[in-house]
Order: C-alpha cells, then sequence, then structure tokens
C-alpha cells in the first residue's frame, strides 16, 4: 500500500550504502545514551545503521524519552505495513529492539510516535489501511508498561491528521492532512478543546521546539532550478509572536534527495530527519547538531 507519509514525497532518488542488520542472537551491546551512538557535529550522518537505520525500509519518525532511556520510532517496507518499534535502556545496555503494537490491532498501522516531555505518555498516528481512518492517539506510562491505546478526543481528530509533537508548555503541533497545512491546539488543562492553524507559508511534518521558538517543516525545494526535492526549513518565532518566512537548512542538513519528517531530542542538542537516499527511494535516519538551526536564528 502506499503509505501517507510517503506519498507526500514528491520525488524519490536512489543512492545505495552498506550496512549490517543483526539478528536477536547477534544484537550489539550497547551503552549511553543516543543508543550509545557516537553524537555527530555539523554534518548528518545516519542514525544506528544496521540497528536502526536499516536497509531495505522507511524509517521515519522518531522520538526519544526525557531522560533518553527509551527510544521510538516508526518504519516500514516498501508496500508494506507502518509499525512503531522500541528499546529501552536496562541495567545500562539496550535492549534487543521490539515491535510497539499500542492499539492491538485496532488500528492497521501505528506510526510517527512522540514521548511527552513529562514521560507519562506517547502520543503516536493510528490509521486504517485504506488512509481513510487517520487520527492522533495516544498511551498512557503504567508502572512498567503502557496502558491501552485512546483516540483523542478532540476537534484535532475531526479531520485526517499526523505526526503530532509537543513543546514543554504541552501545547500539540500536528500536520492536517486534509488541509495539507500545520495546525496546533494549545492546551488546556490537560485537553486540546481546539484546533488552530499554525500561520506559516509551506510545510507540513511540523515539528516545534521545546521552548516554541522554532518550527521546522519540511517542503519541496522550489528555491533551486531543477530541484523538486524535499528539504528540512526552520521558521522562527519573532517577538509579536509571528513566524519569519522559511529558511532552508543549507546544503550541509538537505541534499538532492528527500528529507522529511524532522524531530528535536529532548535536550534539544540534535536534529533527526529522514533521507530517502537508500536505493529504491528509501529512507534512514540521520542526526546532527541543532547549532545547524541556530547558526541560522536571526540577530535581534
Amino acid at each position: 500500500m502506499k503509505h501517507v507519509c510517503i506519498s507526500i514525497i514528491l520525488l524519490f532518488s536512489m543512492l545505495a550504502f552498506s550496512s549490517k542488520s543483526y539478528s536477536h542472537n547477534e544484537f550489539p551491546v550497547l551503552e549511553g545514551p543516543y543508543f550509545g551512538q557516537k553524537t555527530p557535529g555539523a554534518i548528518p550522518e545516519v542514525f544506528a545503521p544496521g540497528i536502526v537505520s536499516i536497509n531495505g525500509r522507511y524509517e521515519h519518525g522518531i522520538s526519544f524519552s526525557p531522560k533518553l532511556d527509551e527510544i521510538y520510532f516508526s518504519a516500514n517496507k516498501k508496500d508494506g505495513v507502518t509499525d512503531i518499534y522500541f528499546s529501552k535502556l536496562e541495567d545500562k545496555k539496550w535492549q534487543q529492539i521490539q515491535k510497539a503494537n499500542f492499539t492491538k490491532g485496532l488500528k492497521d498501522e501505528e506510526m510517527h510516535p512522540f514521548v511527552s516531555f513529562s514521560g507519562k505518555k506517547i502520543y503516536f498516528t493510528g490509521l486504517s489501511s485504506d488512509l481513510t481512518d487517520t487520527k492522533i492517539w495516544y498511551v498512557n506510562r503504567l508502572d512498567n508498561a503502557w496502558s491501552n491505546a485512546i483516540k483523542l478526543d478532540s476537534p484535532i481528530n475531526d479531520d485526517q491528521v499526523f505526526y503530532s509533537n509537543q513543546s514543554k508548555n504541552g501545547d500539540l503541533f500536528y500536520t492536517n492532512v486534509s488541509k495539507f497545512k500545520m495546525y496546533y491546539s494549545p492546551i488546556t488543562n490537560g485537553k486540546f478543546p481546539k484546533a488552530e492553524k499554525v500561520e506559516i507559508g509551506i510545510g507540513i511534518h511540523g515539528f516545534i521546539s521545546p521552548s516554541q521558538d522554532y518550527l521546522l517543516v519540511n517542503a519541496r525545494n522550489n528555491e533551486d532550478e531543477g530541484r523538486k526535492d524535499n528539504d528540512i526549513y526552520v521558521y522562527f518565532k519573532e517577538k509579536d509572536g509571528a513566524w519569519t518566512n522559511p529558511i532552508n537548512l543549507g546544503d550541509t542538513v538537505n541534499s538532492t534527495f528527500d528529507e522529511t519528517v524532522p524531530s528535536i531530542t529532548p535536550d534539544g542538542k540534535y536534529l533527526f530527519f529522514s533521507r530517502y537516499n537508500e536505493e529504491g527511494g528509501l529512507s534512514n535516519f540521520y542526526w546532527v547538531t541543532t547549532k545547524v538551526i541556530e547558526d541560522l536564528r536571526p540577530k535581534v
């Protein structure tokens, strides 16, 4: 099936690179934050190649718990079902990656997990295989597990929506697929009673920074002649609450391939995104320091 997230990509390109994937018995010993990976600088690097970023499938939408001791992400093979996968840091070692299955079959597919800053909820997208029912769901943290999945009771779900994420104050940002625009819902007493359009010009798969001082999106590159691929852009919030014009993150982050589904780690240090440069137009996770964003911030 054509996946919602994939169907919005306007151009697929091809570039092969090799990596090794691990069976259950071969799962490596990984210690420390970020799955034990060496942290990147200003040049994006593949995240956990052969472990999280595995050739032969799409990876899109990744989230870490506030303590950086849990990882959740979505992935699917080409024309395959999308699932959420996770791993936890236990006894100082990351455990074998497992499938989450939050809805226990209530939805055909699950994707785009986001762990709240409290660590007590995971928001995610639950969708039907025919793409006619794409909504925001969540689970609550129990002692050592997660609750049954609950569809968010909010006007947000009156439309087809996906890729929800929160700022530290709890406001929920998401993409309205029906309108192909960015929306958000201010949190009120733990609820999301209204949906408001984010006043920006272009971009979907929006991800809000922890303090809401910038918003990342992916959008088609129409600036360079002959380019039709998706790039990551940033909007900065001005003093009056308005957003700046979109700023392309530049060719150190963006390439001639599609870059989509940006996210920021809870500590604000790293930008994650998907790059569709694997053979067959498939994607891997890349990560890079958020200094590449700060370097673009307008000077006051």
